[in-house]
């Protein structure tokens, strides 16, 4: 997940965002990208800025505030205070869909990418703790009220995180849905659709993580028995977050080899949910790593480990790893080199120039010894995700459900030569050589979509003097992406409700030079998005995403049609409020 100062906010705190500010130094960032990007055209709105104006000098922009109408209405109060409740009774909700909700109804398309001017489906991820660690349904009639306002907000579905560590946790293919069937029926009675994510990893202990799902407890036995099917770093510290892909084929999990119980799993959610496949349940999202994304655990937050913006640190020292590479280093003619990663990588919390390896001047990186290490490193990654999703293709073919991976936002020190952070997480990005192309390409044989995170972030908001670049590292991905032939989806990497985060997210929605991104998921729901400003920005920011950037029609002329659907459909959202109150 892409970080900036204020990463240690948790997603569910409703606590508003404050980011420290500073400008990108230009002098030693890699624009080749932005040289031929085209600014978004001028008929979004009335007015525009050009997005290579992020690049110069500017203060931090303040969030706006959308016009007034009233105090905070009754029912979104109710409704923000029933969703901060931790227990709520057990209630059964039979739901008519009002012509209201229809006019939001469109399905989710099937054709991947969107063509420039149809505009983006909005998504919106769904609390962690949403299934409790007993398999139902965390805060019932908040989470129904909370639905049926999404709905009435325009909003075309839901993400939520299916986790490995609650479904079959006890035995291994012994898989228990409860919560998971309760939510997705609710979602599917509201006229929502459904991103799932096949969350194979842990949660607790990466930004935003409010809550702790461990592996399922059977993954965990098998991990004290053996601690190298955790990822090592160079110290022998051991990262229990995701079982190490060194030993994806092999039979370490009571007979069955990683990749095998992940397929497992994602066949047997297919069986469970067949029903709502390609209707209510359009898009798997398949865990690949940390946080559920493409990528080693080389930041981990744990116990104080990592500090942004620290360069992290290479996750290649368990024993099936360096068995790998040995193997490399041997057909490579080099044997002395498969004994260990670079030695001289610096710590966590080094920066780039601390150290030899990622030094901008005769660094080791930019060596013989420098790129055969990193290609092998990134091929490892590459190669696991080419093995999942060749089993979660074969397991949703003719389903009707799209598949996509998350890749990392990793944005800071993005502006130095050797691109640090990108490196030990396992994307060979540099000023000579593109990381993002190689992951897009690999989607791509797979018909998978690729889901990119920092979409929110500017420039200018984050620590100058870390050379962070969100806006140029997401149009090397778009970039990346449209030469591919990929679809693009995103999210923002940590929760913001100002109307400045909205308009950078339409911005780099139409970056690409024919289509529009294919969908965007917002991060989070909570208590804080039905405050009632928040939730005024919020139904406006929906509205212009499936506008679309081809919408001939002035900015206030949206946000005042916005502003009236808020009011015309309270009495949906006040029935939701007095159904909490029961």
């Amino acid at each position: 997940m892409a970080l900036s100062m204020t990463h240690q906010i948790g997603a569910l705190t409703g606590t508003p965002i404050t980011t420290e500010t500073g400008t990108v130094s230009d002098s030693t960032a890699t624009v080749n990208a932005s040289a031929v990007w085209k600014s978004p055209t001028a008929n979004l709105s009335c007015k525009i800025q050009n997005t290579d104006m992020a690049d110069a000098l500017s203060p931090p922009i303040s969030p706006c505030r959308s016009p007034v109408l009233n105090n905070m209405r009754a029912d979104l109060s109710v409704a923000c205070r029933a969703f901060a409740t931790d227990a709520e009774e057990e209630t059964t909700t039979t739901t008519t869909i009002t012509e209201s909700e229809k006019e939001y109804g469109q399905m989710y398309k099937q054709g991947g990418a969107q063509v420039k001017g149809n505009g983006v489906p909005v998504f919106v991820m769904m609390p962690l703790d949403t299934v409790s660690m007993s398999n139902t349904m965390n805060r019932k009639k908040a989470m129904d009220a909370s639905l049926r306002a999404l709905k009435s907000a325009g909003v075309e579905g839901i993400m939520v995180d299916v986790w490995w560590g609650l479904v079959e946790r006890d035995q291994p293919g012994h898989y228990n849905w409860g919560g998971y069937n309760e939510l997705l029926e609710m979602a599917k009675r509201h006229g929502l659709k459904v991103q799932a994510v096949m969350s194979f990893h842990q949660c607790g202990g990466n930004v935003g993580d409010s809550v702790t799902i461990p592996l399922p407890k059977w993954a965990g036995e098998e991990m004290e028995k053996d601690e190298d099917l955790a990822y090592t770093d160079q110290w022998g510290r051991r990262n229990y977050e995701y079982i190490s892909l060194g030993c994806d084929s092999l039979p370490v999990l009571k007979g069955r080899t990683p990749v095998q119980c992940y397929a497992d799993f994602m066949r047997a959610f297919r069986d469970n949910f067949k029903h709502l496949l390609g209707d209510t349940v359009v898009e798997i999202q398949v865990g690949m790593g940390p946080a559920g994304e493409l990528r080693f655990p080389s930041y981990p937050e744990l116990n104080g480990t990592w500090k942004f913006p620290g360069i992290g640190a290479f996750q290649c020292y368990d024993k099936y790893m360096l068995a790998s590479l040995q193997a490399a280093a041997e057909a490579a003619g080099k044997p002395e080199w498969g004994s260990t990663g670079p030695t001289d990588a610096g710590n966590y919390n080094n920066w780039p120039e601390d150290t030899n390896f990622f030094r901008k001047e005769g660094g080791g990186w930019n060596t013989t010894y420098g790129e055969f290490f990193l290609t092998w490193y990134s091929q490892m990654l590459l190669d696991h995700g080419e093995r999942i999703l060749t089993s979660a293709k074969s397991i949703f073919e003719s389903s009707g459900v799209k598949i996509s991976v998350k890749v990392a936002g990793i944005h800071w020190h993005y502006g130095t030569r050797s691109h640090a952070p990108e490196l030990t997480a396992g994307y060979y990005n540099t000023r000579f050589h593109d990381g993002y192309l190689p992951i897009a390409q690999m989607l791509a044989r797979h018909g998978a979509i690729f889901n990119f995170t920092c979409i929110e972030m500017r420039d200018h908001e984050q620590p100058q003097d870390a050379l962070c670049a969100p806006e140029k590292l997401v149009k090397q991905v778009a970039l990346a992406t449209q030469a591919a032939q990929v679809p693009l989806a995103g999210e923002n990497a940590l929760p913001r409700y100002d109307e400045s985060a909205h308009e950078q997210i339409l911005q780099a929605s139409s970056l690409n030079v024919d289509r529009e991104m294919c969908a965007f998921t917002y991060l989070r729901m909570n208590p804080t998005l039905f405050q009632d400003d928040n939730w005024r920005q919020f139904v406006s920011f929906v509205k212009k995403m499936k506008e679309g950037k081809g919408a001939e029609r002035c900015r206030e002329e949206v946000e005042r049609e916005a502003e009236h659907f808020v009011h015309v459909t309270q009495p949906l959202v006040k029935e939701a409020a007095v159904a909490l109150m029961h």
